[in-house]
């Protein structure tokens, strides 16, 4: 089938303005005016009275960071301690777990997705001393559970609308779900995916016998182009995770773990990636009501938390921001369904960087020779970060692992921080006098430790910069050689968890320069032709460009390091457009790793 390239029909994208409200004068507790009785709302909207009902009033989203909400790495966090099932005033509540029973019970997955096995990990087990079995869903026929909810949803489709087609928006999994239901079910399929899409994604779409259409930098735009469509051409749309037809058929996945487990023991906690949702909600929904007692924990990337956020408000939220290393539940907002589900049967979630996201696809990797990609490995990361927190031992507890549609380049990446993740590799810069023999006194200091990497440039100053890597057994092991430099007077710094060094500051050593009104920023730049060029008529030649860093992860956004000399009294020009661009972007003048290597 063909892929086109376009931009979508002829009219302008219009992202609506969102109140942001700070958690202090919004804190999810309905006030006096939002409690009147449920009755039908009249609006009046220029001169024009439109009829609302109560159900569609929505109070304006509250707006937050990522970095508003942190956890120790495996700590139990946005836990609900109250669970209470809501009434909507109807008598029929989605969210109830016995009315999702039915309809997991009753999916048409198996059609198309296998049963997929449940595999101990043996080395992960031994290591944490708790049998670690891996849900297998990378072994579905598209490599992801998302065909689950996708042909469940479209086989409830009566026959004269499927023959309409159905169409969706999607940069990855979802779309080879929708693609392979489509194909099983003798309908058309409409992809819409943005245009930074990597073309390994949507060729295998293609190949699906689906039709790609390449629209939109973001998500949100390719949204809102497969939603018009579907509404001139009376398509269905497919949701990636916010319909309770796609929540039942991913909840297969919970029923077919209970049934597993019988033969292994009791269970402690089931892990699932999080992203809109939709697999959480469903998996929550049917093991709640057969095995109360087991724990339903979610895992997100610390910088992609929009379900930890929201649980913590007590109601959803859009981050201001996403991660997009784990590209799989890189989402801003939940579902509203997976989220009224949530909130009521699934017991906390664990954040993990996107180191220990690499430590588990090495995990991963050396367990069964497969490769997961990031959010595919997400449960994994958190489901040690977990055991090794609260010390547990003994137990049986289950990760699944979603998906491998990973892109090839991404590798480098993951091989780079995997041990880092794991704790076996430690970054650090030490001051050294420049003189003669300096050099060899700090190897001896380093002592029988394995220096993975050495990074030097003679400074004319008289104190120089080593930044370096080394391979670490245990954390005392560390601790004895810092000690060591300090005793020889020797300024040691820890830069482990710096993003900023690994990404960027360990390439750019002995380029040590202060540089006039110089104003540092990370840009994420889309992976497309002319975005550079975009990024350079916004800032150059107004500004002078003093600093270029590009480090490419092998996925739709390029993660930049840009230093631009901007006197000071041109700031808010220069946030102007840098916001006009669009890209994610943030100043970090004040990084104190980027002080001590770069200046």
């Amino acid at each position: 089938m063909e892929t086109v390239r376009l931009s979508p029909y002829n009219f302008t994208f219009l992202r609506p303005k969102r109140l942001e409200l700070a958690p202090s004068t919004f804190n999810g507790t309905p006030s006096n005016a939002q409690k009147r009785e449920r009755t039908i709302k009249t609006f009046t909207v220029a001169s024009l009275q439109v009829p609302v009902s109560p159900q569609h009033l929505q109070l304006p989203r509250l707006k937050v960071s990522p970095d508003s909400l942190q956890f120790p790495p495996g700590y139990l966090g946005a836990a609900v301690p109250e669970r209470v099932v809501l009434d909507d005033g109807e008598g029929d509540n989605m969210s109830d777990a016995m009315g999702y029973l039915t309809k997991i019970i009753t999916s048409e997955v198996y059609k198309v997705a296998i049963t997929s096995p449940l595999q101990l990990a043996p080395k992960l087990s031994e290591r944490l001393g708790v049998a670690v079995w891996l849900k297998r869903e990378d072994l579905q026929p598209v490599f992801s559970f998302k065909l689950r909810g996708a042909y469940n949803m479209m086989a409830k489709i009566p026959e004269e609308q499927l023959k309409n087609g159905v169409i969706c928006s999607s940069a990855g999994n979802h779309a080879q779900g929708v693609a392979l239901a489509a194909k099983e079910l003798g309908c058309s399929a409409v992809i819409a995916m943005p245009v930074t899409t990597p073309e390994i994604k949507w060729r295998s779409v293609e190949r699906l016998g689906a039709t790609v259409v390449l629209v939109g930098d973001s998500y949100d735009e390719a949204q809102t182009y497969a939603k018009k469509r579907s509404k001139e051409e009376n398509r269905t749309f497919i949701p990636p995770f916010d319909h309770p037809d796609i929540i039942a058929g991913q909840g297969t996945v919970g029923m077919e773990i209970v049934s597993q487990m019988k033969q292994e023991g009791p269970l402690h906690a089931i892990f699932v990636p999080v992203g809109g949702g939709g697999l959480i909600a469903g998996i929550a929904a049917y093991v709640k009501r057969f095995c109360p007692e087991v724990k339903i924990i979610g895992v997100e990337p610390s910088d992609a938390n929009a379900m930890a956020l929201s649980l913590h408000h007590g109601q959803r939220v859009i981050l201001d921001q996403v991660g997009g290393f784990a590209d799989g539940v890189a989402v801003k907002e939940v579902g509203e369904e997976p989220f009224r589900i949530c909130k009521e049967l699934v017991d906390g979630v664990v954040l993990v960087s996107r180191d220990a996201i690499c430590a588990s696809i090495k995990d991963m990797f050396e367990e069964k020779r497969s490769i997961l990609e990031p959010a595919g490995a997400l449960s994994l990361a958190g489901a040690e970060a977990y055991c090794k927190y609260y010390g547990l031992k003994g137990e049986n507890v289950v990760a699944i692992t979603s998906g491998a549609n990973m892109n090839f380049d991404k590798l480098r990446v993951v091989t780079e921080l995997a041990n880092v993740g794991r704790q076996q590799e430690a970054v650090l810069a030490t001051i050294l006098p420049e003189e003669p023999g300096s050099f060899k006194r700090f190897c001896e200091l380093v002592g029988p430790m394995n220096i993975t990497e050495f990074k030097y440039r003679c400074n004319s100053d008289k104190k120089a910069i080593v930044l370096y890597s080394v391979g670490i057994h245990t954390v005392s092991e560390l601790e004895e050689m810092l000690e060591r430099m300090k005793s020889s007077q020797l300024e040691t710094y820890n830069l482990t968890k710096s993003d900023l060094v690994k990404d960027h500051l360990r390439y750019l050593m002995g380029g040590r320069l202060y540089v006039q009104n110089e104003v540092l920023c990370r840009f994420v730049l889309p992976e497309r032709p002319g975005t550079l060029m975009k990024f350079l008529n916004a800032f150059s030649p107004r500004w002078n460009i003093s600093l270029f860093h590009y480090r490419g992860e092998g996925e739709t956004g390029a993660n930049v390091l840009v230093g631009i000399q901007i006197p000071r009294r041109e700031m808010d020009e220069f946030r102007d457009l840098a916001n006009n661009l669009g890209y994610d972007y943030a100043v970090v003048n004040n990084d104190n790793d980027f002080q001590l290597l770069m200046h």
